[in-house]
């Protein structure tokens, strides 16, 4: 393939993303409101590609839908279906998000010493996996510069611990409003976020860490599980609440384990739980696929 070949499959490529939107909806179940949708998406010349859609309880309950559609020249009609859904989502008691897979979302990385899910994260935004653009990495260590930089990307050495925590904290919010940031992915971090910087970014900042909260809080969860001789370890991804490791859980799996694992195992295991649970994690938040329900969530995989 020529580099012509190769601008006219961007193109194409481009052009296809352009025409298509999604939308997250929540409301009280009721009948028709597949309908009610599906009819709004018809008039205005565009055909539904892919709907999911849940009910917590038909009776009495919640409302869940996401749907990916197609219209031509969306990117000038958008605008306007968007004013005019705001009567649909006000005589049905709505609450919605239209989002537009051309306008790719801007992600910064957090690090601390660990880099394997900083690592996992690059490989797939490299491979195209991950449809988002990481504007900047940020740590309070050095560990990752070279292998950020390289990739061009950067990288913001910022020491922090708790004596210094209100500080450094505005200096992360300076950048991630320079860096004109949609999402915060924590890659093993380990810092705790106050109350006041998670309020910049309700359901916007994504977490991993290991399953095993919270029977073995604290330091070295690994060595206190092998001594108890557990039989599953695991890795779980959520939204960042004030309440500490306890937001809104969008991901989570686990392998099994056995005497014949000890702690080096245990944690080389546990970091691969970890790297897959959260690409899966921010793949779906990317890809418009979680709407947050109370301190749950409903995935459309």
């Amino acid at each position: 393939m020529d580099d012509v070949q190769v601008k006219q499959v961007l193109n194409t490529h481009h052009n296809t993303l352009e025409n298509r939107g999604r939308l997250l909806v929540k409301c009280v179940d009721k009948p028709g409101i597949v309908s009610v949708l599906s009819t709004f998406l018809y008039e205005h010349e565009c055909n539904i590609i892919e709907s999911s859609q849940y009910s917590s309880n038909p009776e009495n309950g919640m409302f869940f839908i996401r749907i990916a559609y197609h219209g031509d020249n969306l990117v000038a009609k958008a605008a306007k279906m968007e004013k005019d859904f705001e009567e649909v989502a006000h005589t049905h008691g709505m609450e919605y998000k239209f989002s537009y897979p051309a306008q790719r979302i801007r992600s910064a990385i957090f690090v601390s010493q660990e880099p394997h899910c900083l690592i996992e994260l690059l490989w797939e935004w490299q491979n195209g996996d991950l449809d988002t653009d990481i504007v900047v990495v940020i740590s309070n260590h050095e560990t990752a510069r070279p292998m950020v930089e390289s990739l061009g990307i950067p990288f913001h050495y910022i020491p922090a611990n708790k004596e210094i925590r209100k500080q450094v904290e505005e200096e992360q919010i300076r950048l991630m409003e320079q860096y004109e940031v949609d999402l915060l992915i924590l890659a093993r971090y380990m810092q705790i976020l106050t109350p006041d910087f998670v309020a910049h970014f309700e359901n916007r900042i994504i977490n991993i860490h290991h399953s095993f909260l919270p029977a073995f809080i604290g330091a070295g969860p690994y060595e206190r599980a092998y001594e108890r001789g557990v039989k599953l370890i695991g890795a779980t991804s959520h939204y960042v609440t004030n309440n500490l490791d306890e937001g809104p859980i969008i991901e989570q799996d686990v392998e099994r384990v056995d005497h014949r694992d000890d702690v080096t195992d245990l944690k080389k295991l546990g970091r691969q739980i970890e790297r897959r649970v959260l690409a899966r994690a921010v793949k779906w938040h990317l890809e418009n696929r979680i709407i947050v329900e109370g301190n749950k969530t409903i995935v459309f995989h």
